[in-house]
């Protein structure tokens, strides 16, 4: 049902540190930050050969990964995102298989104007997973 990995999403408690450190100490391009309201977050991506990385920052102090630098300040791994070719399917087929989907349940878009849903970390391993539609 799943297919590549499409990101590793890192929370980070200064998005232009963390964008420095990917591009001049690991040599990666790295794109401008962008706000995703509907989300709380403001997002840049660095691109690698085989995925992405995410980095993630608070947008606003009600932004979900502001709770997440509360606990991990130094920042850490948010989650892992998989690209499905149907994701209301996936969705479908995970909740028969018991898995809880966040929130309503209705894929909202992500930062790469796809439909997205996020799975409840208890049911995967303690991982938040995202699917994103291909």
């Amino acid at each position: 049902m799943i297919g590549p990995l499409n990101h590793v999403a890192i929370a980070v408690p200064d998005l232009a540190a963390a964008a420095r450190l990917y591009r001049e100490t690991l040599g990666a391009t790295v794109s401008e930050p962008v706000a995703q309201p509907a989300h709380g977050v403001t997002v840049a991506f660095v691109t690698l050969p085989n995925t992405k990385i995410e980095l993630l920052h608070p947008l606003g102090e009600s932004s979900p990964i502001a709770a997440f630098l509360e606990k991990n300040p130094s920042g850490g791994i948010h989650h892992l995102c998989y690209e499905v070719d149907d994701i209301l399917a996936a969705r479908d087929r995970l909740r028969a298989q018991g898995a809880r989907v966040l929130g309503d349940g209705e894929p909202k878009i992500g930062a790469h104007g796809k439909p997205v849903l996020f799975l409840h970390p208890k049911d995967f391993c303690g991982t938040l997973v995202e699917l994103e539609q291909r």
